[in-house]
């Protein structure tokens, strides 16, 4: 029985949702009070307070925490929920804790589609969403068929994900540099990024999300099958090749939503699921109401230490995760390579056996 499924790790589960409610909250209104030139915290907590009761937060504030602070938080707590999700979707469909949509390319090639959509249909951000899931969905779909071909083993999963995620980049910066005016900032696409956010350009995306949410949610337990290997899950009756591609379209959905919206954000989607997995255990369902409070909760303090560390500079939210993920996936490299050195060691030789 997976962990998750008894009632101690349900119990766990439980603890974790209500503390991730608990974080989200308090950072948010942590984001929403930190203090710039325009309004300080002092005088936000002010306004906020007069905005909950009903009082009069004057024509500045109401300004700055309805139109900038607020839209940014929101935002920041949808995509990172978002790419959470998504990488829970794509380790657990693959088998592959090292799978994220940075690393399988899907941000990548949801960028480039949004990007090519953005040049040729510059007043269509309907279609610039659609371009961005079928971009996000053909770099998916592309690892899969390139690991299947070569093996399907959890390295070449990987590699054909690094391999894709560096054409798609490159076709990004073809982008960019011949036609710069599709993207107003290139460096704030590139490294993602929350600022200047608005409800009319999340509208967009949320409902995307919470469809794929929604669907993976109900594809949760033929998902945990497959951890059983995929002939021991079609001998219970799954049919493994919908389970896994469905998995794909939900993380590809969610992953595009998100690029959308925030830019080329990466590691949110390797972090948060990887941490989920190890206090809650495999099990789908409780891991994606998990990972979306705590992806929420992650890029919103993520934002909040680069508004605020460099002060009264602004650092790109990407370099903050870039700082925080680049260590993280190491150090997941490094505690495979040891796994298997310890199976290697435990494995009775033939020569032993006998």
């Amino acid at each position: 029985m997976p962990v998750g499924a008894d009632g101690r790790g349900a119990a766990r589960c439980r603890l974790a949702l209500v503390l991730g409610v608990v974080v989200l909250v308090s950072i948010s209104l942590a984001s929403l009070v930190a203090g710039t030139a325009a309004l300080g915290m002092r005088d936000s907590l002010r306004a906020l307070a007069a905005l909950l009761v009903g009082g009069d937060a004057g024509a500045t504030a109401t300004l700055v925490l309805l139109g900038v602070r607020v839209p940014r938080v929101v935002s920041g707590a949808c995509c990172g929920a978002a790419l959470s999700c998504a990488g829970l979707l794509l380790q657990a469909s693959l088998d592959n804790d090292l799978a994220s949509p940075g690393v399988m390319g899907v941000n990548s090639g949801a960028g480039l589609f949004w990007l090519v959509a953005a040049l040729l249909l510059p007043g269509h951000p309907v279609a610039r969403q659609a371009m961005a899931f079928a971009g996000a969905l053909v770099s998916t779909l592309l690892v899969y068929l390139v690991s299947r071909r070569a093996g399907s083993s959890r390295g070449t999963v990987v590699l054909a994900g690094v391999a894709v995620s560096s054409l798609m980049s490159a076709g990004i910066d073809a982008v960019v540099t011949i036609w710069p005016e599709s993207v107003a900032d290139r460096v704030a696409f590139t490294l993602g990024g929350l600022s200047g956010q608005t409800f009319q350009r999340l509208a967009l995306s949320v409902p995307a999300m919470a469809a794929a949410l929604v669907a993976g949610a109900v594809l949760g337990r033929g998902i945990d099958l497959l951890a059983l290997g995929d002939e021991t899950a079609h001998g219970l009756g799954l049919n493994v090749r919908a389970s896994r591609l469905g998995a794909i379209v939900c993380a590809a959905v969610l992953a595009a939503s998100a690029v959308s919206v925030c830019g080329l954000l990466g590691f949110v989607g390797l972090i948060v699921p990887n941490l989920v997995r190890m206090w809650a255990g495999p099990a789908t369902r409780p891991g994606l109401a998990l990972c979306a409070v705590w992806g929420a909760a992650f890029l919103v303090a993520c934002d909040l230490v680069a508004r605020t560390v460099a002060f009264p500079y602004e650092l790109p939210v990407g370099l903050v995760l870039s700082l925080l993920g680049a260590p993280f996936f190491i150090s997941l490299l490094v505690r495979r390579g040891r796994g298997r050195r310890s199976h290697s060691v435990a494995a009775p030789r033939g020569g032993d056996a006998a």
